[in-house]
């Protein structure tokens, strides 16, 4: 969860550090407010003049003041002055004044409502570390409180504005901390009890969990197929969040919940195994969606599935040949047990078009290194047959400072799903890798085809360094997205 507590304050109190933004002008970068006539202004205009700040979003220039109040001014850039350029400032500011114990940032008068969301944000995923060793004392971050400074705390949107970012920057550091969790503590049950303890002080929010026998019971042949070969027995969780009122829309979550993926028989080399533990990305990200939709009471019910199972190699684990018999009773003959997650979300999603009913159905997995080859690092493969599903899920992103970008589902390639033994195979060996993997996962969307929608998150899930609001590890990508997603329908 974020460190930082955020707070809005009127005027600027006694503080060691003042963060005072700065926007690109014409010709110079315009200081947007100084938070008192104390000739301070006089001193930052000056410093902008003599160097090389151009107010772009997240630049920072660092004034000491020794002898001064407050001892240290941070100019910070906020580019168009937009929720995304605010939240880069937010960002640069939990970066730079990670040393200081508190700082205040001083939005310009009658700042829109968007402006403290986006700083809000910026500064509490910035804030975000995962570590299970212990930091030296000196290199620990001491930055606790953060005060934006505003001219009514109180006028219209401010407060809501600022309860919403940090719902949405929990519910993605919760994500964060799920899939950062290694694998030697993280599996299919222990993923089960993190969700049960997140939604017990929730109301309206129910969870059913479907262990190894229900599943067997309950013919989800893929999810008891790719968990075969593991002695952490597999499991499939429903999150439920239904409104007081009546919900005019249902959307289903189905996110990919692998706990690690050694590639099965069909084994990764060990530096693709390395990061693995984040191959249940998808399953954090719709249960911290469903989550968050919860605590801010959205008027929309939702449902999240994650099937859940670790792809390990034993004398028990599914081999190449193998065919499954999935939810729903379509077959699939086993090519590659690397191309285990598609197996898992073929049973949630047969599931969730014939038991839950959607309105819309979509689902998150780290799916391909495709995706990466496809669109780099930063960006997620978007695929659905509905224009209109696709471009709000686009808008969305966006806006949540998040990226995606719609990819075709070619259906000539879809021949290549065909098998010999059984109703399809699970890896076609023409390339396109995200595409086949898309076009797999459609054949069991069900009634709800034409209203559902697959995005391959495997490239945007992680992060090597820290950049802007992501710290370097597990991004929690798409539960910003989610969230926006969700507040609109």
């Amino acid at each position: 969860m974020p460190a930082v507590q955020l707070q809005l304050i009127a005027g600027r109190p006694p503080a060691a550090a003042l963060a005072l933004p700065v926007a690109p002008g014409n010709p110079e970068p315009a200081l947007l407010s100084v938070a008192g006539d104390d000739g301070l202004g006089a001193e930052c205009t000056a410093l902008l003049a003599q160097t090389a700040h151009t107010g772009r979003a997240g630049q920072v220039q660092n004034l000491p003041r020794p002898l001064g109040h407050p001892r240290r001014v941070l100019l910070v850039g906020i580019g168009r002055g937009d929720e995304a350029g605010w939240r880069a400032a937010g960002a640069a500011v939990a970066r730079t004044a990670v040393r200081e114990t508190s700082v205040t940032v001083a939005l310009p008068p009658g700042a829109d409502p968007a402006a403290v969301r986006g700083l809000a944000e910026g500064v509490l995923l910035a804030s975000y570390r995962f570590r299970l060793g212990a930091d030296r004392p000196d290199q620990a971050p001491r930055l606790r409180r953060v005060a934006l400074a505003v001219d009514d705390p109180e006028r219209d949107g401010y407060p809501a504005a600022l309860a919403t970012a940090q719902v949405v920057a929990e519910a993605t550091c919760l994500a964060r901390d799920l899939t950062n969790t290694p694998s030697l503590r993280k599996h299919p049950g222990w993923f089960v009890r993190q969700l049960e303890k997140a939604a017990a002080p929730l109301t309206g929010v129910r969870v059913k969990v479907w262990d190894e026998a229900a599943l067997r019971e309950g013919g989800f042949g893929g999810i008891l197929s790719v968990g075969a070969g593991s002695a952490r027995p597999p499991r499939l969780a429903q999150l439920s969040w239904r409104p007081p009122a009546t919900a005019q829309q249902h959307v289903v979550l189905v996110g990919k919940g692998i706990t690690f993926d050694t590639g099965g028989v069909s084994i990764k080399s060990n530096d693709n195994m390395k990061l693995m533990r984040k191959d249940m990305a998808g399953a954090a990200a719709v249960v911290a969606a469903t989550l968050g939709a919860a605590t801010l009471r959205l008027p929309v019910r939702v449902t999240a599935l994650t099937p859940l199972a670790e792809n390990m190699v034993s004398g028990s684990a599914q081999r190449p040949g193998d065919v499954v018999r999935h939810w729903g009773g379509r077959t699939s003959e086993i090519r590659n047990t690397d191309a285990e997650g598609r197996l898992v979300l073929a049973d949630a999603l047969a599931y969730a078009a014939a038991r839950l009913r959607p309105d819309l159905l979509l689902d998150l997995a780290t799916l391909t290194g495709a995706n990466a080859v496809a669109l780099g690092k930063r960006t997620g493969a978007l695929y659905s047959d509905d224009a209109t599903l696709a471009g709000t899920l686009t808008a969305a992103a966006r806006e949540a400072g998040e990226q995606v970008w719609r990819m075709p589902l070619v259906d000539d390639y879809a021949e290549a799903l065909g098998s010999d033994l059984a109703d399809l195979n699970n890896s076609p060996d023409i390339g396109a890798g995200s595409v086949t993997a898309a076009l797999y996962l459609r054949e069991f969307a069900g009634s709800a085809r034409d209203r559902w929608a697959h995005i391959d998150m495997s490239a945007p899930s992680w992060i090597d360094r820290d950049d802007g609001e992501l710290s370097r590890g597990a991004t929690g990508w798409g539960v910003r997205t989610l969230l926006r997603f969700l507040a609109t329908v």
